[in-house]
């Protein structure tokens, strides 16, 4: 069976981890996020309007990579983190808050749908949905550096602009995973469940959502 999963939802929230026991259990491919190799990342969370066009170009070029990669694997493969959230979300909320001018934002959002337009979508993405306070407890449980003086407001603003993007997105299914109630991490049960909800959207069954 070849598939597509793309796993979405705000920094600190367990995307990473959600793919990685899922592959393990499922005997899935993982294709992880480009995180620590981001040459940018670290200046970025120091200055955000001198290095946000830059880490979102890098965080773009990297998507198409791994998007091609994608295309080509013959099973099911597990994304950490889609190019729609790369735009949609962080370059986005960049670009309100001022931090991407106006010129570097035009020029990155016609790379963007150009790219979307010659790809094609996943077959579902999964949206671990997370309050602040949920988001920054594990952010501090992983310890990185550069993340220790993200702002609550940030995340904030993140989750309102992925309530929005999950809102209007319409491009193939999606699953919305309630990760403040559900800790996949501790619990084998909520792994469990969130597994059959996916194989269940694979097979286009109709099901209610996570109450």
């Amino acid at each position: 069976m070849k598939k597509f999963i793309a796993i979405a939802g705000n920094i600190g929230v367990g995307k990473s981890t959600l793919v990685e026991m899922l592959c393990a259990r499922m005997h899935w491919e993982p294709f992880f996020e480009g995180v620590m190799d981001n040459p940018y990342l670290a200046d970025f969370y120091k200055d955000m309007r001198a290095w946000a066009f830059h880490s979102q170009v890098f965080f773009l070029a990297r998507r198409l990579r791994d998007l091609r990669r994608l295309r080509d694997f013959p099973g099911v493969a597990v994304q950490d983190r889609s190019v729609y959230e790369d735009a949609e979300i962080f370059a986005k909320n960049l670009y309100r808050r001022g931090y991407i001018s106006e010129r570097d934002w035009r020029t990155y959002w016609e790379l963007y749908q150009v790219l979307t337009e010659l790809l094609p979508p996943p077959d579902l993405v999964v949206y671990l949905s997370a309050s602040v306070p949920t988001l920054l407890h594990r952010i501090a449980l992983r310890g990185r550096d550069y993340e220790k003086n993200i702002a609550p407001d940030y995340l904030a603003q993140l989750n309102v602009l992925y309530d929005e993007w999950i809102a209007d997105f319409k491009l193939c299914p999606v699953l919305i995973v309630p990760a403040d109630r559900l800790d996949f991490v501790v619990n084998g049960e909520h792994l469990d469940l969130i597994a059959q909800k996916i194989q269940e959207k694979l097979r286009g069954v109709q099901l209610v959502l996570f109450d």
